[in-house]
């Protein structure tokens, strides 16, 4: 697909590696480094999150009318250099909780403009055609570096400390910069804003999605369906690594083992939407996604445990890994190039508020009704979800893609 589009994807990759090679590493400075109790991670973990996506709604609008190599370039120097001062601080032993909250709220905010601006960038890179074999490899290299990155996160803190993998994850993020940079190519000068940017701009994202009738019930779906898997994730590690009695390294297996079956998943998307159809596949994708965690309540100790929970991860991320680039993909080819970014920071910041609500409040309800009726009764709702999927559409998601000319 192209020397620009080459280096777009391996910007991307060297970026997903450095984050998962930092899997967990701010809770764990946080405990390690700083003695902070539970209630302070949590906070580290829903207020950096929740204030960085509050942060990127008035930037949406603001990415739109720029053009969007520079704006990537930007917020993965941003994330660099806010990732850099931590081993800064704690090489200086000056490094407090309140710096590592402050960080969290500037990655998060990054990551939403990055990715708000990325898709709009793709657009102007690729044809139409070519869209759904782009999110597939990027959704092919994300499970990848799932599978590779904590491993040696882990060992690289073993030997080196916790610190060390937050400054790998900020070299990857100039690393990063650098291949965007590279990418190079002229990109067509974004539309021109009318007057000046209103208080009722700033909604325009959402207008958008809430008036599309395929965009709707996607994005409804989204944020319900993420939202309730994240708020099990807490719950499960208790119950796993407290009440059953997990080693640490059976829990990590049990999550890292089944992005192999992301990685299978993203391959066969593109061929599955060529012979059955993309909205026909995005469905049934969708349906099985949300049959799976439903038995994550049923998990008892010992290896058939284990074998369980690997199992239903394995059909989730399989079936999520599937799903992905076809929704990805229909977003895209729905939404004009001149709201692409507003679209997608409305699309991360709902998805973000929405998983740190719903984790909030299901940690309040396990402490009520118990943790395996807390999991049962997310995957019963999840269960619903399947209702609020795009029945039709006009995109041509909808039709197989003919093979792509040799090149």
């Amino acid at each position: 697909m192209g020397r620009r589009f080459g280096w777009f994807w391996a910007a991307y990759g060297t970026s997903a590696l450095g984050t998962w090679l930092a899997f967990g590493a701010f809770p764990l400075i946080a405990v390690r480094v700083l003695h902070a109790g539970p209630a302070r991670v949590g906070a580290l973990a829903a207020v950096g999150s929740a204030v960085g996506a509050a942060v990127a709604v008035p930037l949406g609008p603001w990415v739109e009318f720029r053009r969007k190599r520079p704006v990537l370039v930007a917020m993965d120097l941003v994330r660099f250099g806010a990732l850099a001062t931590i081993p800064v601080a704690f090489a200086w032993g000056v490094l407090t909780f309140a710096q590592l909250l402050l960080v969290s709220v500037v990655v998060a905010a990054a990551d939403i403009l990055f990715r708000a601006a990325s898709g709009a960038y793709l657009k102007t890179l690729l044809p139409a055609e070519d869209l759904l074999a782009a999110n597939a490899r990027f959704e092919s290299t994300a499970w990848t570096t799932t599978v590779i990155g904590p491993p040696l996160g882990g060992a690289a803190i073993g030997v080196l400390g916790p610190v060390s993998t937050v400054l790998a994850d900020a070299l990857t993020y100039l690393l990063s910069a650098l291949g965007v940079r590279a990418a190079g190519g002229r990109e067509p000068e974004p539309a021109p804003r009318e007057g000046r940017l209103r208080g009722r701009d700033l909604l325009d994202g959402w207008r958008f999605i809430l008036a599309d009738a395929a965009l709707r019930p996607l994005f409804c779906n989204t944020a319900l369906f993420n939202g309730l898997v994240m708020a099990t994730e807490p719950l499960l590690a208790v119950l796993l690594l407290g009440r059953l009695g997990y080693e640490p390294w059976q829990y990590g297996l049990a999550f890292a083992a089944p992005a192999l079956g992301g990685l299978l998943g993203s391959r066969l998307a593109r061929p599955l939407a060529g012979r059955f159809g993309g909205n026909r596949v995005l469905r049934v994708a969708g349906t099985l996604r949300a049959i799976w965690p439903i038995g994550l309540a049923f998990v008892g100790p010992g290896t058939a445990g284990l074998l369980l929970v690997t199992g239903v991860e394995a059909g989730l991320i399989f079936s999520c890994a599937v799903f992905n680039p076809l929704s990805a993909t229909l977003r895209l080819r729905r939404t004009a190039a001149e709201r692409v970014s507003r679209t997608l920071t409305a699309w991360t910041v709902t998805t973000k508020a929405a998983t740190a609500l719903l984790t909030a409040l299901w940690g309040a309800l396990a402490a009520l009704i118990g943790l395996r009726t807390a999991i049962a009764s997310a995957g019963l709702l999840l269960l619903t979800t399947p209702l609020l999927l795009p029945r039709h559409s006009d995109t041509p998601a909808d039709r197989p893609e003919p093979a792509p000319a040799r090149r």
